[in-house]
C-alpha cells in the first residue's frame, strides 16, 4: 500500500486515541513517524498495524475497519480529493459504479496501486447489491464505514450495509475475496439549506401550475389540461429526456474506423469482426480470418474471464485489455464495452492507455497516432508534469524526513555535548558561557575543601601495565562520581561540587559555587563513602582492594573561570593549600581533618577522633582529627543503597527542596546537626566519566612527606 493509507491509519488513531496510542503503535519494526505519501509499503506493515491497534484498544476488527473507512473518506477530502469525490454521480449507485474509473485514473500517478473495485447490481425486487473485490483479505469491513460516510456528506442519505455473500467467485479469478453487500438508503430526516431552497422553489412553481389549471379548467380536460399547462409555461417544467436515434447511421465505414482508430468490435465468440485503422497496425493478426481477441489481448481490469456472458456482467466497468507482444512493447487498451444486440456484438471502443511520454515512445508510439478528440493526448501530456512535479513531492519529503532524523541525532548530541560540559564546569556558569556572559569570580567566605590520593600508586604503576592502571582509575572514579550525585549533586544546584581528578588523586568541594550551610556535613558524608567505595576496587599488583588518603579542610577561597579557548572553573587560596597538606599528612583508610572541619562537624552525629598535634608543611603545628564515621546515617544510606528518600541534609526539605524530594522527613531532636537520615534509593543512574589529567604536583606514600611545592606555593585547581 502506499504511504497515503498508513498516513489516514495513523490520523486516525491520533485524532480518536490519542497521541500516546500511535506511539506505542510506531514502536513496531517499520514503522516511521511520517509516511511518504507516494512511496509503496509492504501491506504486512498495514496489517500488523490493524492488528496491533485492536489488541491495544481492544476493539474487534470490525469495528476498528469500520471506523478507518469513516476516517478514510474525510482523510481523501482534506487531502483536495473533495471535488473530484462530488463529481463522480448524482446518486450513490451511480457514485459507486464510477469509482473504478476514479481508481483507474489514480493509477496513472501511483501506477503500483492495487485498487478494489465495485459493482453494482439492482434485483428485480429493487433492492441494491453492491459487489466488492479485492486482492487483500479480510478488510472488507472498511467499505461500509466508506459508502456510509458518502451517502451522508454527499446524499443526505442514511445507508445500512449487511454482508449477504463472502466467497471466491470464479470470474474474479485474480481477486481472493468477493463479498456481496445488500445496501438499504434511506433519506435523512432533517433537509439541508439547498434542500430547503429548492422545496420553496418546488412550492412556488406548484402555486404557478394549480393557478394555471384553473384559468385553463373550464376549457381543457384531462390529457389535454396538463399538455396545456406544460407548454404554457414555456419549459418551465423539465421534462424527463427522451433520446432520438436517426433511422440509419449516416457515417461511412471508413470515416468510423479513422475516427476511432482503436476500436475493436467482435462476436460472442470473440471473433474479430471490424478493427480500427491504428490497432490494425501495431496488432496485425487481428485481421486474420478467424481471429479471436483473446488470442491477442487478455483483460487485466475488470479480472473476469475472458467471455461475452462475463464481460456483459460487468459491462458498466471501465475495460483494459494488454496484448500478449514482446514484454519491451506491451500495448495496453483501456476503455469501454458496449454491447450491440440487433448485431449480437460488442464494440469496444478504446484508447491506449498510457502514462507519460516515456510510455508512449517504450509502445512505439506518437502522439499523431491518437485521435484529435481523444482526451489521451492532452492526458499524457499534463500526467507528464503531474509526474514531475511528484518526483519533485517525493525528493522533498525525503529531504524532510532526513531533516528531522538529522535533527533527532543533532539534539542527541547536543545532550552528550552538554551533559559532557555540565561534567566539567557548574551548571550555572556552563549556562551562562554557552549565552555568551562573562563570569566573574567570586569570593565564598567558608567552603570545605576535600583532597584524595591511592597510596602506593606510584608502586603499583612501576609494576602494572598502563591499561591496569587505567580500568582501576576508571573503576574508582566512576564510582566516586556516582557518589557525587547520591548527595544531591545536581538538585541542590551543584552544592556539593567534584572539582577535578589529577593522576590518583581527586578533589572536591562543597559550598562552591552556590554557598550552602551543610557543605562541610555533605562533604564529610562522601569522604565516608569514597572510603567504602575504594574497598570494592582492587590493586591490580595485590590482588587485595585499594587503600586511599582523604584530607578536609574548611575555609574561605576565591572562584572564578579562566581561559576562553578552554575555560576552567579555578580556586584559589590557602584553604586549597591546607586540603592538600591535610591528605598528603594523613594515614591509608582514613579521613584527615582540620580543627576548621572539626568545628563544623561538632556536635553533628558524626564519629570523630582527635589525632592530636603534628607538625604540618608550612603551617606549623596543627591540632588534626580522623572522621570514623556518621552515627546518624547507615552505609548504606552513605552509598545509596537503601530504600526510601534521597534526603540527607536539612536544606533539603526546605520550600521547594522538600517537594523535589518527594520523601516524609521526621526531624531528629538535634536541629543544629543540619543532618537528618533518610533513606537513599530512587538515585538516578549517573555516567561515569573517566579522568586523564597530568598531576601538578608530586605526592610520597610516606605520609610525613610534604608535596615538592615551595612552603610558601597557595596550590591551584582547576575545575
Amino acid at each position: 500500500m502506499y504511504g497515503f493509507i498508513n498516513s489516514c491509519l495513523q490520523s486516525l488513531v491520533m485524532e480518536r486515541f490519542g497521541h500516546e496510542t500511535w506511539d506505542k503503535l510506531s514502536s513496531l519494526p517499520g514503522v516511521q513517524d511520517t509516511f511518504m505519501t507516494y512511496m509503496v509499503y509492504d501491506d504486512i506493515l498495514t496489517l500488523s498495524l490493524v492488528q496491533e491497534a485492536c489488541s491495544l484498544l481492544d476493539i474487534p476488527a470490525d469495528v476498528f475497519l469500520n471506523l478507518f473507512g469513516e476516517h478514510f473518506f474525510l482523510f481523501c477530502k482534506q487531502a483536495g480529493y473533495d471535488t473530484m469525490l462530488r463529481t463522480l454521480g448524482g446518486n450513490l449507485i451511480e457514485f459507486i459504479g464510477n469509482l473504478d474509473a476514479l481508481h483507474s485514473y489514480l493509477a496513472l500517478s501511483y501506477q503500483e496501486m492495487n485498487a478494489p473495485s465495485f459493482r453494482v447490481e439492482m434485483t428485480e425486487d429493487g433492492d441494491m447489491l453492491l459487489h466488492y473485490y479485492s486482492d487483500r483479505k479480510g478488510l472488507y469491513h472498511i467499505v461500509p464505514g466508506i459508502i456510509q460516510a458518502v451517502a451522508k456528506e454527499f446524499f443526505n442519505s442514511r445507508v445500512t450495509m449487511t454482508v449477504l455473500n463472502q466467497s471466491e467467485e470464479v470470474e474474479r479469478t485474480g481477486k481472493k475475496e468477493h463479498v456481496v453487500f445488500l445496501v438499504k438508503q434511506t433519506n435523512q430526516a432533517h433537509k439541508t439549506r439547498d434542500q430547503d431552497q429548492s422545496s420553496d422553489r418546488g412550492e412556488a412553481l406548484f402555486r404557478t401550475m394549480r393557478d394555471r389549471c384553473v384559468s385553463l379548467a373550464g376549457k381543457k380536460r384531462g390529457w389535454n389540461l396538463i399538455r396545456a399547462v406544460v407548454y404554457a409555461e414555456k419549459g418551465s417544467l423539465q421534462c424527463i429526456f427522451s433520446p432520438c436515434y436517426p433511422n440509419k447511421l449516416w457515417m461511412e465505414e471508413k470515416a468510423f474506423c479513422n475516427a476511432f482508430p482503436f476500436h475493436v468490435v467482435f462476436d460472442e465468440d470473440l471473433k474479430v469482426r471490424q478493427t480500427g485503422v491504428n490497432i490494425q497496425k501495431f496488432v496485425p493478426g487481428l485481421q486474420a480470418k478467424d481471429a479471436t481477441l483473446d488470442q491477442y489481448f487478455t483483460i487485466i481490469h475488470p479480472q473476469v474471464t475472458f467471455t461475452i456472458e462475463s464481460i456483459r456482467k460487468f459491462i458498466n466497468s471501465q475495460f483494459v485489455l494488454k496484448s500478449y507482444k514482446d514484454k519491451n512493447s506491451i500495448l495496453k487498451l483501456r476503455g469501454q464495452m458496449l454491447w450491440m444486440e440487433s448485431l449480437g456484438c460488442m464494440l469496444y471502443l478504446c484508447s491506449p492507455k498510457l502514462r507519460s511520454l516515456q510510455e508512449l515512445q517504450d509502445v512505439g508510439l506518437h502522439l499523431a497516432d491518437l485521435a484529435q478528440h481523444d482526451v489521451t493526448r492532452d492526458l499524457v501530456l499534463l500526467n507528464q508534469q503531474r509526474l514531475a512535479e511528484m518526483e519533485l513531492t517525493n525528493q522533498l519529503e525525503r529531504k524532510k524526513e532526513e531533516l528531522r532524523i538529522l535533527s533527532q541525532h543533532l539534539e542527541a548530541e547536543k545532550e552528550k555535548t552538554e551533559t559532557l560540559l555540565y561534567a566539567m564546569l557548574p551548571r550555572h556558569i556552563a549556562n551562562q558561557l554557552k549565552d555568551g556572559k562573562s563570569v566573574k569570580a567570586g569570593d565564598f567566605e567558608v567552603c570545605t575543601i576535600l583532597f584524595s590520593d591511592v597510596v602506593t600508586f606510584t608502586n603499583i604503576c612501576a609494576a602494572c601495565e598502563p591499561i591496569h592502571i587505567v580500568h582501576m582509575l576508571n573503576s574508582m572514579y566512576s564510582k566516586f562520581d556516582r557518589l557525587t550525585n547520591i548527595h544531591d549533586i545536581y538538585k541542590i544546584l551543584i552544592d556539593f561540587l567534584k572539582v577535578e581528578t589529577i593522576g590518583d588523586a581527586y578533589m572536591v568541594v562543597g559550598g562552591v559555587p552556590v554557598p550552602t550551610e551543610t557543605h562541610a556535613f555533605r562533604v564529610a558524608n562522601f569522604a565516608l563513602g569514597m572510603r567504602i567505595a575504594a574497598r570494592e576496587v582492587t590493586n591490580p599488583v595485590t590482588g587485595k582492594p585499594i587503600q586511599i588518603r582523604v584530607g578536609l579542610h574548611t575555609g574561605p577561597v576565591l572562584a572564578g573561570v579562566v581561559g576562553e579557548k578552554m575555560p576552567r572553573y579555578c580556586l584559589f587560596g590557602d584553604t586549597v593549600n591546607t586540603a592538600s597538606r591535610m591528605e598528603s599528612h594523613g594515614v591509608p583508610d582514613h579521613i584527615h581533618l582540620s580543627s576548621s572541619t572539626y568545628s563544623e562537624l561538632e556536635n553533628a552525629g558524626f564519629n570523630i577522633q582527635e589525632r592530636g598535634q603534628i607538625e604540618v608543611k608550612g603551617k606549623g603545628q596543627m591540632t588534626t582529627y580522623f572522621l570514623l564515621g556518621n552515627l546518624l546515617v547507615s552505609e548504606d544510606g552513605i552509598m545509596g543503597k537503601e530504600d526510601g528518600g534521597t534526603c540527607l541534609y536539612t536544606e533539603d526539605l526546605r520550600g521547594q527542596r522538600k517537594k523535589e524530594c518527594g520523601v516524609r522527613a521526621e526531624w531528629r531532636d538535634a536541629p543544629s546537626d543540619g543532618v537528618i537520615a533518610l533513606d537513599d534509593s530512587h538515585l538516578d543512574t549517573v555516567t561515569p566519566f573517566a579522568w586523564d589529567i597530568s598531576p601538578p604536583y608530586e605526592t610520597n606514600e610516606n605520609s610525613s612527606n610534604t608535596p615538592a611545592n615551595n612552603i610558601n606555593s597557595r596550590l591551584c585547581v582547576l575545575l
